[in-house]
């Protein structure tokens, strides 16, 4: 085998980062055609796969774009929790490989059996968390653990999609969809939480600024944090009343907003991944009060769900996978001027997108397409840019 190739499959953050990136880019230009092609021709055109096309959308961006981050974020990082050693080239290889089919399996649903998509796009998770549960075990803390929680969640709301879709349930692919998204925001919840200060603080002890104006943590909000994010996605799952849940989304997020008041986000506006991390956290915790308003009746759902689904979702796993990139490919944690600007794009697609589906009327189409291209662009960027790394060998010691 190639040097490359074995550079390329030797630690998870290589091949899962930029396969995200890459299927960011095909899926979102995919649904801009889509999209593009209904607002200028109006016809309807044959697709090979099975479902709506706004359901194929939101659980590939889900369970698609979102694991392959998730996966290589976990392959990368439990490691280094634990002490444990890192998966070796042909997990990461049947692990990839798993992964993609699940991509090629949706995508030809609509002449493939329900039953075979279903097995081959629920295998990924399964294999993700036993692979995590084994490097757990040497250090088993239980903020750690609970990752096995959410993985479990995330896997158990893909597999409501897929039961409505092989018609053995009757409406359970928007509950699926829902659970999946929230199961995002509350890991992101947890691991922002845990990142977006420890990065500052380590940017802010570099600079040589004070200890007391570092980032500080406050026990009681991350108990909120942890009691919410555990308890929002498992209201979804049961299938409680929109009313009941959207009581829970509220103060949700509105610890997250209490949260980030502490981690002197004024001092990292020159730094753009640290800034990305902090915008990430901010569009997570306004998106999940918007959600809780929606669901008792204020406000459009669909805007508040992209707030999530681009804003805080697409805005925190872009800035920790290129982060990560840069230092475990021991590069300077600078992000390169092409991903820099592929944060502000994602940022500004999120605001867009909400725009266009609270005003809707003749705007509608015009800013969820330009949205949607701003999406697109940035992925472009990060995928421009983090290929030549993540086939290149470490250089020197990350930071």
């Amino acid at each position: 085998m190639s040097d490359k190739f074995m550079i390329f499959f030797g630690e998870g953050f290589r091949v899962f980062f930029l396969a995200a990136g890459i299927f960011a880019v095909l899926s979102g230009t995919f649904w801009l055609i889509w999209l593009g092609v209904q607002y200028f021709a109006g016809i309807s055109i044959e697709l090979p796969f099975g479902q709506a096309p706004h359901l194929w959308h939101a659980h590939e961006m889900i369970f698609g774009y979102a694991a392959a981050a998730l996966g290589g974020f976990l392959l990368t990082a439990v490691p280094n929790w634990t002490g444990a050693q890192s998966a070796r080239h042909v997990f990461i290889i049947t692990a990839s490989g798993i992964w993609l089919a699940g991509r090629v399996a949706i995508w030809f649903s609509g002449v493939l059996p329900a039953w075979l998509v279903a097995v081959i796009d629920l295998a990924f998770l399964p294999i993700l968390a036993a692979k995590v549960a084994s490097q757990l075990v040497k250090r088993p803390k239980p903020q750690n653990v609970m990752f096995l929680v959410f993985l479990t969640m995330l896997w158990i709301a893909s597999l409501l999609v897929h039961l409505e879709w092989m018609g053995v349930s009757a409406d359970t692919a928007d509950r699926g969809i829902r659970a999946g998204l929230i199961g995002l925001a509350s890991m992101i919840a947890v691991l922002g939480g845990r990142v977006t200060p420890a990065f500052t603080r380590n940017a802010m002890k570099r600079a040589g600024l004070p200890e007391e104006a570092w980032p500080g943590s406050r026990p009681l909000l991350e108990r909120a944090t942890i009691a919410f994010a555990l308890l929002l996605p498992a209201t979804v799952l049961v299938g409680l009343p929109d009313w009941l849940v959207g009581i829970v989304a509220i103060p949700a997020g509105a610890v997250q907003i209490a949260r980030l008041t502490g981690w002197a986000g004024r001092r990292v506006a020159g730094q753009p991944i640290l800034l990305s991390l902090h915008v990430g956290m901010a569009m997570l915790g306004v998106g999940l009060i918007l959600w809780g308003l929606a669901l008792l009746g204020i406000g459009s759902e669909v805007a508040a769900i992209h707030v999530l689904g681009i804003g805080a979702v697409g805005g925190m796993t872009i800035a920790i996978m290129s982060r990560a990139t840069l230092g475990h490919a021991g590069r300077p944690l600078i992000a390169p001027r092409p991903v820099a600007i592929g944060y502000l794009l994602v940022a500004l697609a999120a605001l867009l997108r909400w725009i266009g589906s609270e005003t809707a009327g003749e705007w509608y189409y015009p800013l969820i397409l330009t949205s949607g291209a701003a999406w697109v662009a940035a992925f472009t960027l990060y995928t421009a840019a983090i290929w030549p790394i993540v086939i290149a060998p470490r250089m020197g010691a990350g930071g």
